[in-house]
């Protein structure tokens, strides 16, 4: 990584001069503040004097970063946050990241440039380097929804494989072997994770289905309808359906109705992350249990207990989801 010295050297001005436009001094002329500017955007170089401020200077502040705010699983994820923060006379500032590795790093910098006490990070495009690199500098990062070994211990995931399998399993035991699959088009590891534990539940039980039975969309409503509508199209002998998340399954099961096509009685239908949303479609919503305000109550309990540098001896938590069965899966007669 590049140092100030560095920057000064391609900037062609003292170390001195560098540190006051870093520091955003008033006595930086604006040739060098110019200057400097451009060599850190070219060095890539981030000052640690705001990381030292996370550390050493209270913001009464939690940083929140996550997909899309907008989204009601990480609302549930933000409210959780702040209740923590609110009980320990804290606020919290959210950053959108969009599952974009530019948007996530620039919301990075900035809740550290905001001098935020305590970082709760849900990165899914950043690589595991660069996640390293801000935890490094920052002690009180934690990270959601994401395992990299080597921080294991400020790392809140989820078995995102496991309820994969458990969701495609329960169809299998349900009498289903003609089970399709609507994933998420993003390209981050849980899509990769969910798609594999679908998978492997097949194999597991001898049943062989060619990648046709495979659709992607966005993870949201419209891109389940798109999905589904791609599977009715290849006229495919199928009678379940695994979602990627209880969104695509709610898509799914609108262009089932539009078609005519009785759900769970000729097409059962299972989703992923029971939100709130599940429990009241039609019909309620058989799906996988993601804890993510338990997740969320956890990383931000970590997160402040790591910017009061207490020693953390217990490694991050891998939670495992569990089934929720409501009334979209049909038992096939066997």
């Amino acid at each position: 990584m590049a140092t100030i010295k560095d920057v000064a050297r391609d900037a062609g001005v003292s170390v001195a001069t560098a540190s006051r436009v870093i520091n955003q001094s008033p006595k930086a002329s604006k040739a060098s503040i110019i200057a400097v500017k451009n060599a850190m955007n070219k060095l890539g170089y981030r000052p640690n004097a705001a990381a030292r401020a996370l550390v050493n200077q209270s913001s009464n502040t939690i940083g929140v970063l996550v997909n899309d705010v907008s989204d009601p699983f990480f609302g549930i994820m933000v409210k959780a946050v702040d209740a923590v923060a609110h009980k320990n006379g804290k606020h919290i500032l959210i950053c959108n990241g969009y599952h974009t590795a530019n948007e996530e790093r620039q919301s990075i910098e900035l809740l550290i440039n905001n001098r935020c006490d305590a970082l709760v990070i849900h990165s899914k495009a950043l690589s595991d380097e660069e996640l390293i690199e801000f935890a490094q500098e920052i002690p009180s990062m934690v990270l959601i929804n994401r395992h990299i070994e080597s921080i294991a211990n400020r790392c809140i995931s989820l078995n995102n494989y496991k309820g994969a399998y458990l969701a495609t399993e329960h169809l299998i035991r349900n009498g289903h072997t003609k089970i399709a699959f609507i994933s998420s088009n993003h390209k981050i590891e849980d899509a990769e994770q969910r798609l594999l534990g679908y998978r492997d539940a097949l194999k597991k039980h001898e049943i062989s289905l060619p990648e046709s039975y495979i659709e992607y969309g966005a993870p949201s409503g419209e891109g389940g309808e798109q999905a589904m509508t791609n599977l009715l199209t290849k006229s495919l002998e199928m009678t379940a359906i695994v979602g990627y998340n209880d969104f695509m399954a709610a898509g799914a099961l609108a262009v089932l109705d539009e078609n005519d096509i009785s759900s769970p009685e000729q097409v059962s239908v299972i989703g992923f992350d029971d939100v709130l949303l599940a429990r009241y479609i039609h019909p309620r919503l058989t799906t996988i249990r993601y804890p993510i305000q338990m997740m969320a109550d956890h990383a931000t309990e970590l997160s402040l207990a790591l910017s009061r540098h207490e020693n953390i001896k217990a490694g991050g938590l891998i939670y495992s989801p569990t089934l929720v069965q409501r009334n979209s899966v049909h038992r096939l007669k066997v």
